[in-house]
């Protein structure tokens, strides 16, 4: 593939045995040919500095330990984070919720399927009396046959864009747009709520501040492998937007 990291090739061979650990990414080969150039980069840097150890995983930790340093998360920092994000320390939220799933399959347009959801979310705003039955008929989903319902929805339950949508809506309220996930395209409904007792800003303090630092140093670590890469001669690949399994 022609593909090397400051005069070191990467061959086809590597490219092969690494594959098999990236088949769940949504583009498998870019994935893993961007891993194979981060890693060759950060023990290219790991060797430059004298850094030892045993493997190779273990000289990239202690090159990270050595490189990137980032402060921990003082008191206001959290208590911001903790003020800002309410429904993340709520013990006891729910929502009962309903949707009607449009289903992205290889045999449907996306635009032809958008279509249609914009037409029954139109006809439900509208005549929002008409959701089971809409339901029954359009959607993808076995909840379609019992009108659309989704039961009681806790936090953690759902894929994170979906979470995110309907644990905003208010009780009765319809969605206002498409929501999209990797499942295709929602009309959701929040039925009812129970807001949950919001626990102590003391309960979560150190939780908050383990996430907070862990950001952080994520942001560093990306920051780094860029100047990295920014410094380094990469032939036969573009590294623009790439994110890595090894600061995951």
């Amino acid at each position: 593939m022609g593909i090397s990291v400051n005069g070191v090739e990467i061959t086809d061979q590597d490219i092969e045995l690494e594959l098999p650990h990236h088949q769940k990414a949504g583009n498998p080969l870019k994935e893993t040919v961007h891993e194979l150039v981060l890693r060759a980069l950060l023990l290219q840097e790991a060797a430059r500095l004298g850094i030892e150890a045993e493997d190779d995983d273990e000289r990239i930790e202690a090159l990270f330990v050595q490189q990137v340093r980032v402060p921990e998360a003082d008191d206001a920092a959290c208590e911001t984070f903790y003020r800002n994000r309410p429904e993340l320390f709520a013990s006891g939220e729910m929502v009962e919720a309903r949707h009607i799933l449009f289903q992205v399959t290889p045999t449907v347009p996306l635009d032809l399927l958008r279509e249609t959801g914009e037409a029954v979310l139109d006809e439900l705003k509208q005549h929002p009396e008409r959701f089971e039955e809409l339901a029954r008929q359009y959607s993808n989903c076995p909840s379609g046959q019992v009108g659309g319902s989704l039961g009681q929805l806790t936090r953690g339950q759902t894929v994170p864009e979906f979470e995110d949508f309907v644990f905003r809506l208010a009780p009765g309220e319809l969605g206002n747009r498409l929501l999209e996930t990797r499942f295709g395209l929602h009309i959701v409904q929040v039925q009812r709520r129970i807001d949950g007792k919001r626990l102590p800003f003391e309960a979560v303090k150190a939780q908050i501040a383990e996430t907070l630092t862990r950001q952080s140093w994520q942001r560093a670590v990306h920051q780094y492998l860029r100047i990295l890469a920014g410094k380094a001669d990469i032939q036969g690949v573009s590294l623009e937007g790439a994110d890595s399994p090894l600061v995951q």
